[in-house]
């Protein structure tokens, strides 16, 4: 029974009578394995991260935990349920026009499609919007010159736990050459929210929002409406075991780890937010919200933030198996520059010096072996790169921050960064946002 967030559990129950195809005989009460509040089985939450039993003892917390868990996305969900009579090619094609045109000058234009643009046109009054543009161009400062050398080590985060990795592993994106498309297709979107005016209802962010919302609502129609091969009336995803297909919980590692890591730095040296944090802070959850996490998941302090991510890793059971260590070799090896001259080989090997770096940090305390268990190895090469690039692309980044609070400098300083977000978009490439279930790997 739902004691401290009754109106989340209400929304999650609703989901049955919203979509009845999808969550009619989902059983929202059962306890999947991959949840668990006992001290004495491993959890995702490393020791040194916080204390695992100050969170489990938190009855709030795991409530929002378990509660999170089974919810879905229905409006998105709607939408993706329109592949069973439309092409995914035909779907993309139309999903684009409508959010560059809008619903009302698209002729047939499905009603499902207008009613989730107009979810997510309805701006939440718990985001202090006039601060998205500058928290966006907080970002840009990161998008443009850091996130290219570290985000590959980042994005494997969901792979480091079999249950979270699951929808991955189903759809075999993260396999052979597959990697680096899907790799680029994020790195493209987190690039094109943090452009001007990006999130607004016509800008190219919010476009990228909504198809990337409905690209997993299309792995989770998928899992959970398509039966196993030869097995007409069993669903091809175990519940039991893993819950819901990418739960909004599993969204919030890789849509909050920019103020999560903001907030361990403030909670480090005992104080709030500065502004500019706090415009940065801003428009992450608002980007979050566009990919439809509810306020619940995205609080607005430095405590909550932390704890949030905690309490998810306090909760999920332990597991990194061979299909963690597949993605997460596969993701490391893609090769993602657009083409094979000298220049991008080089810029390629450096790009994975560093994410293997972010990886080794992230994940294994810096250690080496750690990191090569689980598929990541870093040797004298990775060192050699590091110390030969390392001063200047800390340099370039100190230099372009620090003239960005200089006002005669600011402008030019924006119009750089702006620039460079745009040519990490041309690396890119343009995303498909697709998903084909005859692929997935039952």
């Amino acid at each position: 029974m739902a004691t401290y967030y009754p109106e989340l559990a209400a929304r999650v129950l609703r989901q049955a009578q919203d979509l009845p195809e999808l969550y009619g005989d989902f059983d929202f009460a059962a306890t999947p394995e991959r949840f668990t509040t006992d001290p004495a089985v491993t959890s995702a939450l490393p020791p040194r991260r916080g204390d695992r039993r100050g969170y489990l003892d938190d009855r709030r917390l795991v409530e929002l935990m378990r509660t999170a868990l089974y919810l879905g996305d229905v409006p998105a969900d709607r939408v993706a349920a329109l592949s069973a009579r439309h092409s995914v090619t035909d779907l993309v094609t139309l999903i684009r026009r409508v959010c560059r045109e809008g619903a009302e000058n698209v002729p047939g234009a499905p009603a499902e499609l207008a009613a989730l643009l107009e979810v997510m046109s309805d701006k939440p009054d718990w985001i202090d919007h006039d601060l998205i543009e500058r928290g966006a161009a907080r970002s840009r400062l990161i998008t443009g010159l850091v996130a290219p050398f570290v985000t590959r080590g980042a994005f494997i985060a969901t792979f480091t736990n079999s249950y979270a990795a699951l929808p991955m592993t189903l759809t075999g994106a993260l396999s052979g050459r597959r990697a680096a498309h899907r790799v680029n297709e994020t790195n493209a979107f987190f690039a094109v929210t943090t452009l001007p005016g990006a999130l607004e209802r016509f800008g190219p962010g919010f476009e990228a929002a909504v198809m990337v919302r409905v690209m997993h609502s299309m792995v989770r129609y998928n899992a959970l409406g398509r039966p196993a091969p030869g097995k007409e009336r069993r669903r091809a995803w175990d519940a039991s075991v893993y819950g819901l297909p990418i739960p909004q919980l599993d969204q919030l590692p890789a849509g909050m780890i920019g103020p999560y890591l903001v907030s361990l730095g403030a909670l480090r040296l005992g104080r709030a937010f500065t502004d500019d944090e706090r415009a940065m802070i801003e428009f992450y959850r608002y980007r979050c919200f566009l990919l439809g996490l509810p306020e619940e998941l995205l609080p607005s302090d430095p405590a909550g933030i932390v704890d949030m991510f905690h309490a998810r890793g306090a909760t999920l059971r332990e597991d990194f198996d061979d299909s963690c260590r597949a993605l997460v070799t596969s993701t490391m090896d893609a090769y993602l520059r657009p083409t094979d001259r000298l220049f991008d080989r080089m810029a390629d090997a450096v790009e994975k010096t560093y994410s293997k770096a972010a990886f080794c940090a992230a994940f294994c305390d810096f250690n080496p072996r750690a990191a090569s268990r689980m598929g990541v190895d870093i040797g004298v090469r990775d060192a050699a790169r590091i110390a030969a690039t390392g001063p200047f692309i800390g340099g370039r980044l100190v230099a372009v921050a620090l003239a960005g609070r200089v006002p005669r400098l600011r402008e030019a300083s924006g119009r750089y960064l702006t620039g460079r977000v745009r040519h990490r978009l041309e690396v890119y490439g343009v995303p498909e946002y697709t998903t084909d279930h005859r692929e997935y790997a039952h």
